[in-house]
Protein backbone atom coordinates (compact mmCIF):
# COMPACT_ATOMS: atom_id res chain seq x y z
CA UNK A 1 0.00 0.00 0.00
CA UNK A 2 0.94 3.27 -0.81
CA UNK A 3 0.45 6.88 0.83
CA UNK A 4 -1.22 10.05 -0.38
CA UNK A 5 -1.53 12.82 1.16
CA UNK A 6 -4.48 15.84 0.72
CA UNK A 7 -7.31 13.25 1.78
CA UNK A 8 -10.78 15.56 1.22
CA UNK A 9 -13.04 15.55 3.81
CA UNK A 10 -16.54 15.70 2.53
CA UNK A 11 -19.19 18.44 4.12
CA UNK A 12 -21.83 16.69 6.26
CA UNK A 13 -24.83 16.81 4.66
CA UNK A 14 -23.59 18.58 1.30
CA UNK A 15 -26.68 18.20 -1.41
CA UNK A 16 -28.98 19.98 -3.27
CA UNK A 17 -28.84 21.97 -6.53
CA UNK A 18 -25.52 23.06 -7.34
CA UNK A 19 -23.65 24.40 -10.30
CA UNK A 20 -21.41 22.31 -11.93
CA UNK A 21 -17.97 23.34 -11.36
CA UNK A 22 -15.35 23.08 -14.11
CA UNK A 23 -12.97 20.35 -14.96
CA UNK A 24 -10.14 19.53 -12.96
CA UNK A 25 -7.01 19.42 -15.17
CA UNK A 26 -4.92 16.62 -14.92
CA UNK A 27 -6.23 16.17 -11.34
CA UNK A 28 -4.52 18.71 -9.15
CA UNK A 29 -6.13 19.88 -5.87
CA UNK A 30 -7.87 23.00 -6.03
CA UNK A 31 -6.14 25.57 -4.01
CA UNK A 32 -7.21 26.18 -0.43
CA UNK A 33 -8.73 21.68 -0.44
CA UNK A 34 -9.97 20.71 3.09
CA UNK A 35 -8.01 17.70 4.68
CA UNK A 36 -9.58 15.38 6.53
CA UNK A 37 -6.12 15.40 9.14
CA UNK A 38 -2.31 15.71 8.78
CA UNK A 39 -1.21 11.70 8.88
CA UNK A 40 -1.86 11.06 4.91
CA UNK A 41 -4.05 7.56 4.65
CA UNK A 42 -2.52 4.25 2.95
CA UNK A 43 -4.26 4.00 -0.23
CA UNK A 44 -4.01 1.02 -2.69
CA UNK A 45 -2.29 1.05 -5.80
CA UNK A 46 -1.94 -1.07 -9.23
CA UNK A 47 -0.14 -4.05 -8.10
CA UNK A 48 -3.02 -4.06 -5.12
CA UNK A 49 -5.53 -3.82 -7.88
CA UNK A 50 -3.89 -7.17 -9.71
CA UNK A 51 -3.85 -9.12 -5.98
CA UNK A 52 -7.07 -9.11 -5.51
CA UNK A 53 -8.12 -9.67 -9.22
CA UNK A 54 -6.03 -13.06 -8.13
CA UNK A 55 -7.88 -13.70 -4.70
CA UNK A 56 -11.20 -13.24 -6.40
CA UNK A 57 -10.98 -14.99 -9.38
CA UNK A 58 -13.94 -17.38 -9.84
CA UNK A 59 -15.75 -16.24 -6.93
CA UNK A 60 -17.31 -13.40 -8.68
CA UNK A 61 -19.06 -13.02 -11.76
CA UNK A 62 -16.54 -11.23 -14.51
CA UNK A 63 -19.81 -9.38 -15.52
CA UNK A 64 -20.47 -8.66 -19.39
CA UNK A 65 -18.86 -5.27 -21.10
CA UNK A 66 -21.09 -4.43 -23.98
CA UNK A 67 -21.81 -1.54 -26.61
CA UNK A 68 -25.06 -0.35 -26.54
CA UNK A 69 -26.37 0.61 -30.07
CA UNK A 70 -29.27 2.29 -29.32
CA UNK A 71 -28.32 4.18 -26.03
CA UNK A 72 -24.87 5.48 -28.28
CA UNK A 73 -27.26 6.96 -30.48
CA UNK A 74 -29.34 8.55 -28.21
CA UNK A 75 -26.16 9.92 -26.29
CA UNK A 76 -24.35 10.59 -29.28
CA UNK A 77 -21.20 8.92 -28.11
CA UNK A 78 -19.87 5.17 -28.08
CA UNK A 79 -21.63 3.87 -24.98
CA UNK A 80 -20.30 0.59 -22.84
CA UNK A 81 -22.15 -0.98 -20.39
CA UNK A 82 -20.95 -2.61 -17.40
CA UNK A 83 -23.45 -4.82 -16.11
CA UNK A 84 -22.28 -5.38 -12.20
CA UNK A 85 -26.55 -5.39 -11.69
CA UNK A 86 -25.38 -8.98 -12.92
CA UNK A 87 -23.39 -10.44 -9.83
CA UNK A 88 -25.19 -13.02 -7.81
CA UNK A 89 -26.40 -9.72 -4.88
CA UNK A 90 -27.11 -7.72 -8.04
CA UNK A 91 -24.13 -4.96 -7.01
CA UNK A 92 -20.27 -4.56 -7.40
CA UNK A 93 -19.95 -4.39 -3.52
CA UNK A 94 -19.22 -8.54 -3.94
CA UNK A 95 -16.00 -7.46 -5.37
CA UNK A 96 -14.37 -5.28 -2.15
CA UNK A 97 -16.38 -7.53 0.74
CA UNK A 98 -14.96 -10.88 -0.63
CA UNK A 99 -11.39 -9.06 -1.60
CA UNK A 100 -11.39 -8.43 2.40
CA UNK A 101 -12.62 -11.55 3.93
CA UNK A 102 -10.59 -13.58 1.83
CA UNK A 103 -7.37 -11.72 3.24
CA UNK A 104 -8.59 -12.66 6.92
CA UNK A 105 -6.49 -15.31 9.00
CA UNK A 106 -7.85 -17.95 10.63
CA UNK A 107 -8.37 -16.54 14.39
CA UNK A 108 -10.21 -13.93 12.37
CA UNK A 109 -12.40 -15.72 10.67
CA UNK A 110 -13.20 -17.79 13.43
CA UNK A 111 -14.11 -15.13 15.61
CA UNK A 112 -16.43 -13.27 12.19
CA UNK A 113 -17.00 -10.07 10.88
CA UNK A 114 -19.14 -7.63 11.34
CA UNK A 115 -20.41 -4.30 9.01
CA UNK A 116 -23.04 -1.64 8.72
CA UNK A 117 -25.31 -1.49 5.72
CA UNK A 118 -28.78 -0.42 4.54
CA UNK A 119 -28.69 -2.63 1.31
CA UNK A 120 -26.27 -3.71 -0.95
CA UNK A 121 -22.45 -3.96 1.08
CA UNK A 122 -24.85 -6.13 3.49
CA UNK A 123 -25.72 -8.46 0.88
CA UNK A 124 -22.25 -8.85 -0.51
CA UNK A 125 -20.31 -9.52 3.06
CA UNK A 126 -22.92 -11.79 4.23
CA UNK A 127 -23.43 -14.04 1.15
CA UNK A 128 -19.35 -14.41 1.12
CA UNK A 129 -18.64 -14.85 4.46
CA UNK A 130 -21.42 -17.31 4.81
CA UNK A 131 -20.01 -19.00 1.81
CA UNK A 132 -16.70 -19.14 3.52
CA UNK A 133 -17.64 -20.13 6.65
CA UNK A 134 -17.33 -17.04 8.75
CA UNK A 135 -19.57 -15.45 10.97
CA UNK A 136 -21.37 -12.32 10.05
CA UNK A 137 -23.50 -9.34 11.65
CA UNK A 138 -24.71 -6.70 9.81
CA UNK A 139 -26.40 -3.20 11.79
CA UNK A 140 -28.92 -2.05 9.59
CA UNK A 141 -30.75 1.56 10.57
CA UNK A 142 -34.15 0.84 11.82
CA UNK A 143 -35.36 2.82 8.66
CA UNK A 144 -33.48 -0.02 6.26
CA UNK A 145 -36.49 -1.53 3.54
CA UNK A 146 -37.39 -4.68 4.44
CA UNK A 147 -36.16 -6.57 1.62
CA UNK A 148 -33.06 -5.50 1.86
CA UNK A 149 -33.36 -6.86 5.57
CA UNK A 150 -35.35 -10.14 4.77
CA UNK A 151 -32.33 -10.79 1.87
CA UNK A 152 -29.42 -10.35 4.20
CA UNK A 153 -31.01 -12.54 6.71
CA UNK A 154 -31.63 -15.12 3.69
CA UNK A 155 -28.01 -14.96 2.72
CA UNK A 156 -27.35 -16.19 6.43
CA UNK A 157 -26.18 -12.42 8.08
CA UNK A 158 -27.55 -11.99 11.98
CA UNK A 159 -29.09 -8.73 11.17
CA UNK A 160 -29.37 -6.17 13.97
CA UNK A 161 -31.39 -3.43 13.55
CA UNK A 162 -30.41 -0.40 15.64
CA UNK A 163 -30.79 3.83 15.28
CA UNK A 164 -33.11 5.73 13.85
CA UNK A 165 -29.68 7.63 11.33
CA UNK A 166 -26.74 5.55 9.62
CA UNK A 167 -24.27 6.91 12.03
CA UNK A 168 -26.22 5.74 14.92
CA UNK A 169 -26.27 2.34 13.22
CA UNK A 170 -22.38 2.81 12.65
CA UNK A 171 -21.99 3.54 16.05
CA UNK A 172 -23.83 0.69 17.54
CA UNK A 173 -21.75 -1.34 15.03
CA UNK A 174 -18.81 -0.59 16.40
CA UNK A 175 -19.90 -1.56 19.68
CA UNK A 176 -20.49 -4.79 18.62
CA UNK A 177 -17.33 -5.15 17.04
CA UNK A 178 -15.61 -4.45 20.40
CA UNK A 179 -17.71 -6.80 22.71
CA UNK A 180 -17.07 -9.47 20.07
CA UNK A 181 -13.60 -9.11 19.10
CA UNK A 182 -15.29 -8.93 15.55
CA UNK A 183 -13.51 -7.73 11.75
CA UNK A 184 -14.80 -4.44 10.74
CA UNK A 185 -15.68 -4.65 7.13
CA UNK A 186 -15.76 -1.38 5.87
CA UNK A 187 -17.91 -0.45 2.93
CA UNK A 188 -15.61 2.13 1.29
CA UNK A 189 -13.12 2.73 3.30
CA UNK A 190 -10.38 0.42 3.59
CA UNK A 191 -7.21 -0.03 1.09
CA UNK A 192 -8.86 -3.87 0.68
CA UNK A 193 -12.12 -2.96 -0.14
CA UNK A 194 -10.77 -0.59 -2.45
CA UNK A 195 -8.57 -2.53 -4.31
CA UNK A 196 -11.73 -5.47 -5.13
CA UNK A 197 -13.35 -2.49 -6.78
CA UNK A 198 -10.60 -2.07 -8.70
CA UNK A 199 -10.71 -4.90 -10.50
CA UNK A 200 -13.60 -3.40 -12.58
CA UNK A 201 -11.23 -0.69 -14.07
CA UNK A 202 -8.73 -3.74 -14.70
CA UNK A 203 -11.59 -5.53 -17.00
CA UNK A 204 -13.15 -2.60 -18.48
CA UNK A 205 -10.07 -1.50 -20.28
CA UNK A 206 -9.04 -4.62 -20.79
CA UNK A 207 -12.21 -5.52 -22.78
CA UNK A 208 -12.19 -2.21 -24.65
CA UNK A 209 -8.58 -0.68 -24.06
CA UNK A 210 -9.91 2.31 -26.79
CA UNK A 211 -12.02 3.95 -23.99
CA UNK A 212 -11.77 7.42 -23.88
CA UNK A 213 -14.30 8.28 -20.87
CA UNK A 214 -14.91 6.65 -17.91
CA UNK A 215 -18.15 7.92 -16.10
CA UNK A 216 -18.65 6.77 -12.40
CA UNK A 217 -21.25 7.13 -9.61
CA UNK A 218 -19.88 8.46 -6.23
CA UNK A 219 -21.21 7.57 -2.74
CA UNK A 220 -18.35 6.57 -0.03
CA UNK A 221 -15.78 6.72 -2.95
CA UNK A 222 -14.20 3.47 -3.15
CA UNK A 223 -15.89 2.13 -6.12
CA UNK A 224 -14.72 5.55 -8.57
CA UNK A 225 -11.56 5.45 -6.09
CA UNK A 226 -10.17 2.23 -7.62
CA UNK A 227 -11.73 2.19 -10.84
CA UNK A 228 -9.85 5.42 -11.64
CA UNK A 229 -6.49 4.11 -9.47
CA UNK A 230 -6.65 0.87 -12.08
CA UNK A 231 -7.58 2.75 -14.96
CA UNK A 232 -5.05 5.58 -14.46
CA UNK A 233 -2.36 2.63 -14.33
CA UNK A 234 -3.21 1.09 -17.44
CA UNK A 235 -3.84 4.09 -19.54
CA UNK A 236 -2.83 7.39 -18.07
CA UNK A 237 -4.66 9.89 -21.19
CA UNK A 238 -8.24 8.55 -19.80
CA UNK A 239 -10.86 11.20 -18.65
CA UNK A 240 -12.79 10.24 -15.34
CA UNK A 241 -15.91 11.96 -14.40
CA UNK A 242 -17.50 10.87 -10.78
CA UNK A 243 -21.49 11.79 -10.72
CA UNK A 244 -23.50 12.30 -7.90
CA UNK A 245 -26.94 12.83 -6.94
CA UNK A 246 -27.33 16.96 -6.33
CA UNK A 247 -28.84 15.70 -2.86
CA UNK A 248 -26.01 13.74 -1.47
CA UNK A 249 -22.77 15.89 -3.15
CA UNK A 250 -20.35 16.11 -0.21
CA UNK A 251 -17.65 14.15 -2.54
CA UNK A 252 -18.54 17.07 -5.04
CA UNK A 253 -18.02 19.50 -2.46
CA UNK A 254 -14.93 18.12 -1.09
CA UNK A 255 -13.27 17.64 -4.37
CA UNK A 256 -14.25 21.39 -5.26
CA UNK A 257 -13.73 22.69 -1.97
CA UNK A 258 -17.58 24.03 -2.08
CA UNK A 259 -19.74 25.33 0.54
CA UNK A 260 -22.72 22.95 1.15
CA UNK A 261 -26.04 24.21 -0.99
CA UNK A 262 -28.98 25.47 0.58
CA UNK A 263 -30.81 22.14 0.24
CA UNK A 264 -29.03 19.31 2.08
CA UNK A 265 -29.84 15.41 2.67
CA UNK A 266 -33.46 15.54 0.76
CA UNK A 267 -34.75 11.79 0.33
CA UNK A 268 -32.68 10.84 -3.29
CA UNK A 269 -33.66 7.60 -5.65
CA UNK A 270 -30.09 6.94 -5.73
CA UNK A 271 -30.16 5.68 -2.13
CA UNK A 272 -27.20 3.28 -2.69
CA UNK A 273 -24.74 6.97 -3.56
CA UNK A 274 -26.73 8.91 -0.88
CA UNK A 275 -23.87 9.35 1.84
CA UNK A 276 -22.74 12.10 3.82
CA UNK A 277 -19.30 11.51 3.61
CA UNK A 278 -16.94 10.09 1.61
CA UNK A 279 -13.35 7.90 2.95
CA UNK A 280 -10.01 9.14 3.88
CA UNK A 281 -8.84 6.46 1.39
CA UNK A 282 -11.13 7.23 -1.97
CA UNK A 283 -11.23 10.91 -1.45
CA UNK A 284 -7.28 10.86 -1.90
CA UNK A 285 -7.71 8.80 -4.96
CA UNK A 286 -10.62 10.69 -6.17
CA UNK A 287 -8.11 13.64 -6.33
CA UNK A 288 -4.80 12.25 -7.95
CA UNK A 289 -7.30 10.71 -10.31
CA UNK A 290 -10.41 12.05 -11.18
CA UNK A 291 -10.70 14.97 -13.54
CA UNK A 292 -14.16 15.87 -12.46
CA UNK A 293 -17.38 15.66 -10.26
CA UNK A 294 -20.82 16.29 -11.64
CA UNK A 295 -24.60 16.19 -10.10
CA UNK A 296 -27.71 14.99 -11.55
CA UNK A 297 -30.83 15.40 -9.95
CA UNK A 298 -33.81 13.16 -9.39
CA UNK A 299 -35.44 13.37 -12.90
CA UNK A 300 -32.59 12.69 -14.60
CA UNK A 301 -31.92 9.75 -12.90
CA UNK A 302 -34.84 8.24 -13.33
CA UNK A 303 -35.69 8.92 -17.11
CA UNK A 304 -31.60 6.63 -17.30
CA UNK A 305 -33.51 3.80 -15.24
CA UNK A 306 -36.51 3.80 -17.38
CA UNK A 307 -34.25 4.15 -20.89
CA UNK A 308 -32.38 1.07 -19.15
CA UNK A 309 -34.95 -0.93 -18.53
CA UNK A 310 -36.51 -0.28 -22.17
CA UNK A 311 -33.34 -0.30 -24.39
CA UNK A 312 -31.35 -3.26 -22.50
CA UNK A 313 -34.23 -4.75 -20.88
CA UNK A 314 -32.05 -4.48 -17.55
CA UNK A 315 -33.45 -2.99 -14.10
CA UNK A 316 -31.07 -0.87 -12.26
CA UNK A 317 -31.12 1.31 -8.95
CA UNK A 318 -30.80 4.82 -8.74
CA UNK A 319 -26.79 4.66 -8.25
CA UNK A 320 -26.49 2.35 -11.27
CA UNK A 321 -28.47 4.70 -13.48
CA UNK A 322 -26.22 7.92 -12.22
CA UNK A 323 -23.42 7.38 -15.09
CA UNK A 324 -26.21 7.24 -17.67
CA UNK A 325 -27.73 10.29 -16.45
CA UNK A 326 -24.77 12.28 -16.68
CA UNK A 327 -24.08 11.78 -19.72
CA UNK A 328 -27.51 11.86 -21.17
CA UNK A 329 -27.57 15.66 -19.16
CA UNK A 330 -24.39 17.00 -21.15
CA UNK A 331 -24.13 15.01 -24.07
CA UNK A 332 -21.74 17.29 -25.11
CA UNK A 333 -18.82 16.43 -22.61
CA UNK A 334 -18.95 12.99 -24.34
CA UNK A 335 -20.00 13.28 -27.98
CA UNK A 336 -17.68 10.98 -30.21
CA UNK A 337 -16.03 9.39 -27.75
CA UNK A 338 -15.76 6.00 -26.29
CA UNK A 339 -17.48 6.00 -22.88
CA UNK A 340 -17.54 3.28 -19.84
CA UNK A 341 -20.20 3.17 -17.56
CA UNK A 342 -20.63 0.79 -14.63
CA UNK A 343 -24.22 -0.24 -13.54
CA UNK A 344 -23.06 -0.75 -10.14
CA UNK A 345 -26.15 -1.93 -8.59
CA UNK A 346 -29.70 -3.25 -9.62
CA UNK A 347 -31.07 -3.70 -6.18
CA UNK A 348 -34.39 -1.18 -6.84
CA UNK A 349 -37.62 -1.50 -5.23
CA UNK A 350 -40.53 -2.87 -7.00
CA UNK A 351 -42.93 0.49 -6.00
CA UNK A 352 -40.13 2.58 -6.58
CA UNK A 353 -39.39 1.34 -10.12
CA UNK A 354 -42.94 1.38 -10.75
CA UNK A 355 -42.96 5.01 -9.34
CA UNK A 356 -39.87 5.83 -11.41
CA UNK A 357 -41.68 4.73 -14.74
CA UNK A 358 -45.17 6.30 -14.34
CA UNK A 359 -42.99 9.35 -13.38
CA UNK A 360 -40.94 8.82 -16.34
CA UNK A 361 -44.06 8.49 -18.47
CA UNK A 362 -45.48 11.31 -17.50
CA UNK A 363 -42.25 13.55 -18.33
CA UNK A 364 -42.40 11.96 -21.57
CA UNK A 365 -45.84 13.05 -22.18
CA UNK A 366 -46.64 9.46 -22.57
CA UNK A 367 -49.20 9.96 -19.59
CA UNK A 368 -51.33 12.83 -18.86
CA UNK A 369 -54.35 14.00 -16.78
CA UNK A 370 -56.76 16.19 -18.30
CA UNK A 371 -59.24 18.37 -16.78
CA UNK A 372 -62.47 18.53 -18.98
CA UNK A 373 -65.16 20.88 -18.44
CA UNK A 374 -68.52 19.89 -20.18
CA UNK A 375 -72.33 20.32 -19.17
CA UNK A 376 -73.63 17.86 -17.08
CA UNK A 377 -75.72 16.39 -19.13
CA UNK A 378 -76.19 12.47 -20.27
CA UNK A 379 -74.04 11.96 -22.65
CA UNK A 380 -71.32 14.27 -22.39
CA UNK A 381 -68.30 11.39 -21.31
CA UNK A 382 -69.85 9.39 -23.97
CA UNK A 383 -68.62 12.06 -26.38
CA UNK A 384 -65.41 12.45 -24.49
CA UNK A 385 -64.71 8.77 -24.33
CA UNK A 386 -66.08 8.72 -28.29
CA UNK A 387 -62.90 11.20 -29.67
CA UNK A 388 -60.43 9.90 -27.15
CA UNK A 389 -60.80 6.37 -28.78
CA UNK A 390 -60.73 7.93 -32.24
CA UNK A 391 -57.63 9.45 -31.80
CA UNK A 392 -55.72 6.60 -30.44
CA UNK A 393 -55.56 7.71 -26.84
CA UNK A 394 -56.62 4.93 -24.20
CA UNK A 395 -58.33 5.66 -20.77
CA UNK A 396 -56.85 5.17 -17.63
CA UNK A 397 -58.98 6.18 -15.14
CA UNK A 398 -61.80 8.97 -14.99
CA UNK A 399 -63.38 11.07 -12.15
CA UNK A 400 -66.30 13.54 -12.35
CA UNK A 401 -65.81 16.59 -10.12
CA UNK A 402 -68.78 18.82 -9.36
CA UNK A 403 -69.02 19.97 -5.72
CA UNK A 404 -64.88 20.04 -5.55
CA UNK A 405 -64.15 22.19 -9.21
CA UNK A 406 -64.47 26.13 -9.29
CA UNK A 407 -67.36 25.87 -12.38
CA UNK A 408 -71.42 27.19 -12.92
CA UNK A 409 -74.22 25.06 -11.67
CA UNK A 410 -75.27 22.27 -14.40
CA UNK A 411 -71.41 21.78 -15.41
CA UNK A 412 -69.29 18.88 -14.64
CA UNK A 413 -64.94 18.96 -14.51
CA UNK A 414 -64.37 15.16 -15.68
CA UNK A 415 -60.47 14.01 -14.86
CA UNK A 416 -59.42 12.08 -17.53
CA UNK A 417 -55.50 10.05 -17.13
CA UNK A 418 -54.97 8.65 -20.47
CA UNK A 419 -51.89 7.05 -21.79
CA UNK A 420 -50.35 7.93 -25.53
CA UNK A 421 -47.54 7.41 -27.97
CA UNK A 422 -46.16 11.12 -26.99
CA UNK A 423 -46.17 14.87 -26.96
CA UNK A 424 -47.16 15.12 -30.96
CA UNK A 425 -50.30 12.71 -30.13
CA UNK A 426 -51.15 13.97 -27.46
CA UNK A 427 -51.26 17.33 -28.52
CA UNK A 428 -53.59 15.95 -31.19
CA UNK A 429 -55.88 14.35 -28.66
CA UNK A 430 -55.98 17.65 -26.65
CA UNK A 431 -56.70 19.48 -30.04
CA UNK A 432 -59.69 17.37 -31.21
CA UNK A 433 -61.23 17.94 -27.83
CA UNK A 434 -61.02 21.44 -27.89
CA UNK A 435 -62.43 21.50 -31.67
CA UNK A 436 -65.15 19.23 -29.96
CA UNK A 437 -66.32 22.24 -27.67
CA UNK A 438 -64.47 20.88 -24.44
CA UNK A 439 -62.01 23.31 -22.55
CA UNK A 440 -59.40 21.20 -21.49
CA UNK A 441 -56.37 21.77 -19.45
CA UNK A 442 -53.49 19.48 -19.13
CA UNK A 443 -51.69 18.75 -16.37
CA UNK A 444 -48.00 16.36 -15.83
CA UNK A 445 -46.90 16.13 -19.13
CA UNK A 446 -48.31 19.01 -20.79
Amino acid sequence: MAELGDAGKGSTGCGGVAPQAPARPGGAAPAGARTADATPPAVPGPEDARAARARIAGQIAETPFLHSRTLSSIAGCELHLKFENLQFTASFKERGALNKLLSLDDDERRRGVIAVSAGNHAQGVAHHATRLGIPSVIVMPKFAPFVKIDNTERLGAEVVLAGETFDEARARMQELASERAMTIVHPYDDPLIVAGQATLGLEMLEAVPELDHLVVPIGGGGLIAGIAMAARHLKPAIAITGVQSERFAAAWCGFYDRPPPEQAGMSTIAEGIAVENPGRIPMALIRTNVDEIVLVDEGEIERAIVLLLEVEKTVVEGAGAAGLAAVLKAPQRFAGKRVGLVLCGGNIDSLTLADAIERHLVRSRRMARLLVTARDVPGSLARIATILGEQGANIEEVTHQRAFADLPVRYVRIDVVVSARGAAHLDKVIAALRAAGFTVDATGGA
